[in-house]
């Protein structure tokens, strides 16, 4: 099942209309989630380069980035980043992949 984890700064506007209106978004999120066949894992508030961070699980990669698109061109966000995940099986599978790709790097690259 893919999962993707979603990293977004939100619009100075925003935050300030959080702060005077504390909203809990999680339902919104969960509802969203949900319309493009996947599934809120959890939502969290974050310092640094993110205001926030979501997990989703269960959506296609075209539904997400349609997810993405829609959010984004919202205007609520300065940042708004979706990253696909690998579970473990899924690591190791692409892992075993690519030893048999026979990819060489450059001449100037030396191991």
């Amino acid at each position: 099942m893919p999962s993707y984890l979603i990293q977004l700064t939100y619009h100075p506007d925003i935050l300030a209309d959080f702060v005077k209106h504390p909203t809990d978004r999680s339902e919104v999120i969960r509802k969203l989630a949900a319309k493009m066949g996947g599934n809120l894992v959890g939502s969290w508030i974050s310092f640094g380069d993110y205001d926030a961070v979501i997990v989703i699980e269960g959506a296609d990669l075209v539904s997400a980035a349609a997810c993405s698109m829609a959010v984004s061109a919202s205007g609520a966000f300065k940042a708004f980043k979706t990253t696909p995940m690998l579970n473990s099986d899924e690591a190791m599978a692409a892992m075993k992949k690519a030893g048999t790709l026979g990819y060489k790097p450059p001449n100037g690259m030396k191991k």
